[in-house]
């Protein structure tokens, strides 16, 4: 049996210009829909934006994915060349670029407002139900809770040093890991949003993994954000309309260990057991580095505690679905 890694997307864009070429034909000042699409992280991503200048347009998302590539080299846990992984493998980075630390900073107090429910140092754990399941005939139980103890004790946010006048991350004791998965995409988000609006662009939806919103449609519209019922994906659950808005989207849906789907990529930082498949949450907030790790942050988050944190964190609205397709939100 083999991990199943595969990402399914429960949050799409509803009335958007899904599948028209970058290539449009020119003329006219009316303004049109140009779109991209790959992946970011390893998750799909896109950029829709509306330009009335074809070439303009080309440069504006050139340069986006530009920067997409600049900042994959350093948070990719997927390239053994990455900061991100360099860190993992000496335990120890010198001359940390810049968005680096910004984004550690970040998760760090994201994890400090969580008490630890959102843990980016959570990699050992990660990592050892990857090897669990991708190993021959791997037992359907899961990793043993001798592996898991192990693991358990490696994971700890407090345990990483951020030196940000000398540029140098390094980590309390040997076998940590880092992963800024939940997080980066969000922040990639915003970083490509900006190159976009410096080529001049304001109307666009920028998706590396965290679709934001940035003004509206030339109409006036508001961009329309469906998140379906993770139990019955092609049904719709509910809808949202955002302008200036990022909305992140957490599940352990996003990434199955195995076929039967009991065991998912978001882990319970204190037992070290993971979440539910099938309960989700989005969260709304102004930028993507906010709403991206918050929506980890309150899936995990026993129910007393969600608006707190959601408030502490700077965002602005949690809305869950559950398998039977019931919405509840949470208000900062």
């Amino acid at each position: 049996m083999s991990a199943v890694m595969t990402r399914r997307r429960f949050i799409t864009f509803v009335a958007a210009a899904a599948g028209l070429p970058l290539l449009l034909k020119a003329g006219g000042a009316q303004a049109k829909p140009a779109r991209w699409d790959g992946t970011a992280l390893g998750a799909p991503a896109s950029i829709q934006l509306y330009h009335t200048d074809e070439a303009l347009a080309r440069a504006a998302i050139a340069a986006g994915l530009a920067e997409l590539k600049r900042l994959e080299a350093i948070f990719s846990v997927y390239r053994a060349d990455s900061s991100i992984s360099m860190l993992n493998r000496e335990g120890v980075l010198e001359n940390a670029p810049d968005d680096f630390i910004a984004m550690l900073t970040r998760a760090l107090s994201l994890a400090r407002i969580s008490d630890g429910v959102y843990d980016p140092t959570i990699q050992p754990l990660w990592q050892t139900y990857f090897r669990h399941f991708t190993a021959s005939n791997p037992e359907p139980a899961g990793p043993s809770q001798r592996d898991l103890t192990a693991a358990l004790a490696l994971v700890d946010w407090r345990a990483v040093e951020v030196d940000a006048g000398n540029k140098r991350i390094s980590f309390a004791r040997p076998g940590m890991g880092l992963t800024l998965n939940s997080g980066a995409q969000g922040y990639i988000t915003d970083r490509v949003a900006d190159v976009l609006r410096a080529h001049g662009f304001d109307r666009m939806l920028v998706d590396m993994g965290e679709p934001r919103a940035l003004s509206a449609k030339p109409d006036g519209s508001a961009w329309r954000i469906a998140i379906a019922n993770p139990a019955n994906p092609g049904s719709t659950v509910t809808t949202l309309e955002v302008v200036d808005k990022c909305v992140s989207t957490s599940g352990g849906y996003g990434t199955l260990f195995d076929d039967a789907g009991a065991f998912t990529h978001i882990i319970n930082t204190r037992t070290g057991r993971t979440a539910p498949a099938l309960l989700g949450v989005s969260v709304v907030a102004d930028t993507g580095i906010v709403a991206d790790g918050l929506s980890t942050a309150m899936l995990m988050a026993p129910v007393e505690r969600r608006q707190t944190i959601l408030k502490a964190a700077g965002g602005l609205k949690a809305i869950y679905v559950t398998p039977e397709g019931v919405v509840s939100t949470v208000e900062a």
